[in-house]
């Protein structure tokens, strides 16, 4: 009796299995294509509401699995001195469904203020779905940052 009761509870727990879909249980590392591509992304507010950060994001293939070669532009305005425009390359890292940016300046644009020190743009964020990822900007300052996949249009 006890050996029919395990039997009829593996049985089920074998159909369970096989009757689930195949993306069921999945691991989101083996497609690592679904973040590739151009992303704008903004802030909210930081420095007491002063400044806003908004840009671009292009993540390309990187030879290691879970790695991303990007470059970002990046615009801050703050009320206390202007606007800055600076262009970045960077790495990205993704475990599971976290990203992991690290940005290393290249250019500056665009400063109003002589001799600004302007620190790298590092974000960390969470994949949500194939067109937005949320997080934070984790720089001089941090704050939290939405990123959305861009659309290319016709020009």
């Amino acid at each position: 009796m006890f050996r029919a009761r395990i039997r009829l509870v593996a049985m089920a727990a074998l159909v369970l299995l096989t009757s689930l879909p195949a993306s069921a249980g999945s691991n989101k590392d083996a497609d690592t294509s679904d973040v590739l591509g151009t992303w704008t992304f903004q802030t909210r507010p930081y420095r007491n509401g002063e400044c806003l950060m908004t840009g671009t994001m292009h993540l390309s293939p990187h030879p290691e699995p879970g790695q991303y070669a990007c470059e970002l532009t990046a615009v801050e305005v703050c009320s206390l001195w202007g606007r800055s425009v600076v262009r970045q390359s960077c790495q990205a890292r993704r475990f599971g469904d976290q990203v992991s940016i690290r940005s290393q300046i290249e250019e500056m644009l665009e400063s109003k203020v002589e001799g600004l020190v302007y620190m790298p743009d590092n974000f960390t964020l969470t994949i949500e779905s194939a067109n937005r990822m949320f997080g934070a900007l984790v720089s001089a300052v941090t704050a939290p940052a939405e990123f959305r996949r861009a659309n290319d249009g016709i020009s």
